[in-house]
């Protein structure tokens, strides 16, 4: 499809949507979201940008093939369920590293689950797009 209103008003939507995809990652620890349905999110932004512009500007635009996108994924879950093995936990146990806490305040958490939250976000959104890029780039 060759329509400069829709390939226009794709880049725009792309990166609100990788914004809004964002958000839901990072609040879904206390909130609804999460890494899948951030995934899906991210996904549907290059989905949105192949239909505008192309599938192989879609590809060039995400820099990274889908499949190794979802492997690494599939890489940082893995550390995240196995890294508690290192401290004498069960596996896929929370551990959290505090950063500037005092007495009175906690400072800034960074928890495995947040680790394993952005491998489950890559691991969606690789694969989701890794199917539909192949589906179009064969019709």
């Amino acid at each position: 499809m060759n329509s400069i209103i829709l390939t226009a008003s794709t880049r725009l939507l792309v990166v609100m949507l990788l914004v809004f995809s964002v958000f839901m990652l990072l609040r879904g620890h206390n909130e609804p979201g999460g890494g899948f349905i951030g995934g899906l999110i991210a996904a549907t932004g290059f989905v949105i940008y192949a239909i505008g512009c192309g599938t192989s500007a879609a590809r060039h635009a995400l820099r990274v093939s889908p499949e190794n996108l979802s492997v690494f994924g599939l890489g940082l879950a893995l550390i995240a369920g196995l890294l508690p093995f290192v401290f004498d936990e069960a596996l896929f146990k929370g551990q959290w590293v505090f950063f500037g806490a005092t007495a009175e305040d906690k400072g800034i958490s960074i928890s495995s689950v947040l680790l394993f939250d952005i491998g489950v976000y890559l691991v969606v959104m690789g694969a989701i797009l890794s199917l539909v890029f192949t589906l179009e780039e064969s019709v």
